[in-house]
């Protein structure tokens, strides 16, 4: 009886380990809508988790320590460590995706969003910055034992709506954040899923809206949160409006997915 434990164990193990070197990587980065505000009042998470949002036996999270442990929320509570995380889209993003193509698992998702206590402009995200730097550091870690990179999803832009200057010179440090990452991750056609916000620490949340929906750029595509449900803070989105976002998101990965699939076919001899 003990000896068929051991081997059960040893067998899980063996399968966690095999799991997780061939995982495909999915990159969360932003603010405070992106790790996570769902289901939080006065400082405390309700613990409240959807089924959309459920743990998934292949789905992974690179913890702050750098290893890959069980996905489950609040993804970003040791990365956004000032403030109290909640739910956030990652869960129903990664659920949905391997429902509509489980071939894609197992996915490893690598929270690297940072909100605090005021919110991240997009000037913090800039080359050389700590922010980005993390990024690049906890993207490389993930890539680590034969991991993909498969895509972004990034949803911040906030807190540049306060001052007319920063929402103004939005786009172009949009615009030059996805290529400096894809150029310094070697992926010059990386997969990146935008969302333009859904509200703003300021006046100016069109104008930063205006921005992220006139992006152009190849395999970069944007999911509109205009509507989504929000807390009572008039910033922060809902537990049942972060599940709505992932499930977004997660469809126009897929579509990214499917139409650089026919490219490939069609361009194939």
């Amino acid at each position: 009886m003990l000896a068929s434990i051991v081997c059960l164990i040893l067998h899980l193990g063996i399968t966690y380990v095999s799991a997780i070197k061939g995982k495909q990587v999915i990159l969360l980065a932003g603010q405070s809508n992106m790790s996570g505000r769902g289901g939080v009042q006065n400082n405390t998470w309700d613990g409240i988790v959807p089924l959309q949002s459920r743990p998934n036996p292949s789905v992974f999270r690179l913890a702050a320590n750098l290893t890959w442990v069980e996905a489950r929320d609040p993804l970003h509570k040791d990365i956004d460590v000032n403030v109290t995380c909640g739910l956030g889209p990652g869960m129903a993003f990664a659920n949905r995706v391997l429902k509509k193509n489980p071939g894609l698992g197992p996915l490893g998702l690598v929270p690297c969003a940072v909100g605090g206590p005021h919110g991240t402009k997009i000037s913090e995200w800039g080359r050389g910055s700590f922010l980005y730097k993390q990024l690049l550091r906890r993207a490389r870690v993930a890539r680590r034992g034969g991991g993909s990179i498969r895509g972004v999803l990034w949803y911040q832009g906030e807190s540049d709506t306060v001052n007319v200057l920063d929402a103004k010179k939005y786009k172009r440090r949009l615009v030059n954040l996805f290529q400096n990452l894809r150029a310094d991750l070697g992926s010059p056609l990386l997969p990146i899923i935008e969302v333009a916000i859904a509200s703003g620490q300021g006046s100016y949340i069109e104008n930063v809206r205006r921005a992220q929906l006139g992006v152009k750029l190849a395999r970069v595509s944007c999911v509109d949160g205009k509507g989504l449900p929000l807390l009572a803070d008039k910033l922060h989105l809902s537990t049942l409006a972060q599940v709505r976002l992932g499930r977004m998101l997660a469809d126009a990965f897929l579509k990214l997915e499917s139409m650089a699939a026919i490219t490939n076919n069609t361009s194939s001899p």
